[in-house]
C-alpha cells in the first residue's frame, strides 16, 4: 500500500468513526397506536424514555404493552435505517462491507 493509499484509509477510517459516533448518540423515536405510545432510543440501542398516553393505561393494559415493543421495534428500524446511510457506503471502495 502506497502513501497516498494510506491517507485516503486513514481519512475514511476517520469519517467513519465519526459517523459511527453521530449515529450512536442520536436519538431516534419510534411510535405506535397512532401517537399513544412513543419510545426514543439512542443509535447505540439504549432506551432513553417511553412516553404512554395515560388514557391508554385505562382501557387495556396488555395492548399497551404490545405498542411498546411495536415502537421500540419503530425506533430500532429508524436506527437501523440511518446507520446503513450513514455507514453503508465506507465499504464501497474497500469490499469491506
Amino acid at each position: 500500500m502506497n502513501q497516498q493509499q494510506m491517507m485516503r484509509l486513514r481519512k475514511m477510517q476517520k469519517q467513519m468513526m465519526e459517523a459511527q459516533e453521530k449515529l450512536e448518540n442520536a436519538v431516534y423515536t419510534g411510535t405506535a397506536g397512532g401517537g399513544v405510545v412513543e419510545a426514543q432510543v439512542k443509535g447505540n440501542h439504549e432506551v432513553v424514555a417511553i412516553k404512554i398516553d395515560p388514557e391508554a393505561i385505562e382501557d387495556d393494559l396488555e395492548m399497551v404493552q404490545d405498542m411498546i415493543v411495536l415502537a421500540l421495534n419503530d425506533a430500532n428500524k429508524k436506527i437501523e435505517a440511518e446507520s446503513q446511510k450513514l455507514l453503508g457506503g465506507f465499504g464501497g471502495g474497500m469490499g469491506l462491507f
